[in-house]
């Protein structure tokens, strides 16, 4: 785990209840702010993890999730794809990146404030998450800045944070379509972009990639161990769950190829890589 200074300007987080800090945190705009006070939140919560009120009921103040003017927000079928083997294919690659990792800080902490009730270990699960989407958000902008940008230079889109506005009133159809849907297509997407990377001679960037790599199955993980744990509580088969859940809310179709070892690490069984193995068969 990776450890994080807690910034001077962090104190109201860490002595505030976690679940209205993390709230705070979320409607902040400024993305660099964010992410060390998300980083500084989790480190005060490890430390000290009486400070969860599971029991509140926060109210959403309908200004979610805060983030700054720039990116500009398009659809996704609007962004053109770069060749790597340029530094402006790279930099648009690593933009992008950022940007969904600044997404993965949204939608984590909005776990952590959104829904109550929850052993205190989902709160802390979540905390950590939201730390390590901090620390991958750094990374990439940092990197970013030596090809001569900021986050924000480029259009990005928002599916994401549409697929949280989607399962807001269901923490069980969150668990099931944002970490083990939407989150696990980068277990499958990152070796394939790595490979890319160091190819054309971006050792520095392909790095930054293992290491969210590693991080992100620890997150799906999670997202894995929650939805289990909602299913055994309401006695629902967790396969059949799945499937009426991406129906219902209209999740993105998988399509391989599939990271199966990634997949396994992350909690995925035998069934469940079974049918994803069935569906490359069909493609």
């Amino acid at each position: 785990m990776h450890e994080f200074p807690i910034p001077a300007d962090s104190a109201s987080d860490a002595t505030a209840d976690a679940r209205r800090a993390a709230l705070t945190i979320l409607r902040g705009r400024d993305p660099a702010t964010k992410a060390a006070r998300a980083r500084a939140l989790f480190e005060a919560v490890r430390a000290e993890p009486s400070r969860v009120d599971s029991a509140a009921a926060l109210v959403d103040p309908g200004d979610l999730p805060g983030r700054p003017a720039r990116p500009e927000l398009v659809e996704p079928s609007s962004l053109k794809r770069r060749s790597m083997q340029s530094d402006a294919g790279r930099a648009v690659l690593l933009h992008a990146l950022a940007h969904i990792e600044f997404n993965a800080i949204n939608l984590a902490l909005d776990a952590v404030w959104r829904f109550p009730s929850m052993p205190r270990e989902f709160y802390l699960d979540w905390l950590k998450v939201a730390a390590e989407e901090a620390y991958h958000f750094s990374l990439l902008t940092t990197r970013l800045a030596e090809f001569g940008h900021a986050y924000g230079a480029f259009p990005a889109h928002d599916g994401l944070w549409e697929m949280a506005q989607r399962t807001c009133d269901d923490v069980l159809a969150r668990m099931a379509l944002v970490p083990r849907t939407l989150e696990a297509r980068g277990l499958d997407a990152s070796p394939p972009i790595r490979k890319r990377l160091a190819q054309a001679g971006d050792h520095a960037s392909a790095a930054i990639l293992d290491v969210i790599l590693r991080d992100e199955i620890g997150h799906v993980l999670i997202g894995n161990r929650w939805f289990r744990f909602l299913c055994d509580a309401q006695h629902l088969d967790p396969h059949t769950t799945y499937e009426r859940l991406a129906a219902q809310y209209h999740a993105p179709k998988l399509r391989g190829p599939f990271n199966f070892d990634a997949r396994r690490d992350a909690g995925f069984d035998e069934a469940e890589l079974r049918a994803l193995a069935g569906l490359d068969d069909e493609q």
